[in-house]
């Protein structure tokens, strides 16, 4: 990826992260407590969130606390506080399956979430060392995979729930800006058959009450065949199918996960490319920083890095607030 100066000069230079884990948050009615993971910059005050919701995968540890180091660090180091549940379908905790909501825990895990933000004050208490250093009004989530699936319903997606045919609204005006990677597109015909049948949730995800503003990003080689028949195409639904304001980052060559974005040298990561993973790094922070920094140039040294050169990594388009979603 060619260097930007101008980007460069606005991350500055990496800060040494502190990362504790776990803090368990009390969860009365949950099938267990919540845990997380916080990771921030030493220094630093008035210091932005982003709530990280993990997917799923093959590997044992990657769906909890302990996975997306790549993002998580690169976040952290650059002025971010990084905050990571355990989400009740993570394989770690090894739940009954008849547990309600299981396997994928759907509600709960937007609901982890907002047990996050009601939690701030007790996560600082817990963590001394960030004690009254977090703007609890700068606050983003990000998610990959089903993780996306998490974030999207944060930021305002819809779905008819399939135990009692009621529309699900779990969107938290706490939330200002959000991140999906590789998240889940339409659903009905969309989907693969096994799918439909075993998470029914996915058949209904409506995205027009998708305001927040968003960064989409989808690789052009994510076929997912596993879930869609629609091919990759069907990971730009959030974008496509959502109301402005929203950006989509399509990288190019790019698979399931994003050049290894769940952790380092991942054995289920298809598409291994750590270019790849640093251009995400660099532009997921580039747009939340500017979201939630209002005036701050970071994201367009980080799309005019992207694109700079005879082989740009990827493509970036955008549509406002007034631009309507594509039925």
């Amino acid at each position: 990826m060619n260097t930007s100066a101008h980007l460069t000069d606005t991350l500055g230079p990496p800060t040494p992260v502190l990362s504790v884990s776990p803090v368990v948050l009390p969860a009365p009615g949950r099938a267990v407590d919540l845990e997380v993971r916080v990771s921030a910059p030493v220094t630093g005050n008035d210091l932005p969130v982003i709530l990280l919701s993990h997917g799923q995968g093959h590997s044992n540890h990657l769906s909890s606390l302990n996975g997306y180091a790549p993002l998580v660090d690169f976040w952290a180091a650059h002025g971010f506080v990084v905050i990571q549940p355990t989400h009740l379908s993570s394989t770690t905790l090894t739940l009954d399956p008849a547990t309600p909501g299981a396997p994928m825990f759907w509600r709960s895990r937007a609901e982890d979430m907002q047990l996050v933000l009601d939690r701030l004050d007790a996560i600082e208490d817990a963590v001394p060392q960030l004690r009254g250093r977090l703007d609890h009004s700068r606050v983003a989530v990000a998610g990959h995979s089903m993780g996306g699936h998490t974030a999207s319903l944060l930021l305002g997606a819809r779905l008819t729930d399939p135990e009692d045919g009621t529309e699900a609204d779990l969107a938290d005006p706490r939330i200002k800006a959000g991140v999906l990677l590789a998240a889940p597109g339409r659903g009905g015909d969309a989907l693969v058959e096994a799918m439909a049948e075993n998470f029914p949730f996915l058949l209904t995800p409506d995205f027009s009450g998708m305001t927040t503003p968003t960064l989409v990003v989808a690789g052009d080689n994510d076929a997912s065949a596993h879930l869609t028949v629609r091919g990759p195409d069907w990971h730009a639904d959030p974008y496509v199918l959502s109301p402005g304001p929203k950006t989509l980052l399509t990288l190019f060559g790019a698979e399931h996960g994003l050049g290894g974005i769940s952790g380092y040298d991942v054995a289920e990561t298809t598409d291994e490319n750590p270019e790849r993973v640093a251009a995400v790094q660099r532009l997921t922070w580039a747009y939340l920083r500017a979201e939630l920094h209002p005036g701050d140039s970071a994201w367009k040294a980080a799309c005019d890095e992207l694109t700079a050169g005879p082989d740009p990594l990827g493509r970036v388009e955008s549509k406002e607030a007034a631009e309507q979603a594509t039925d």
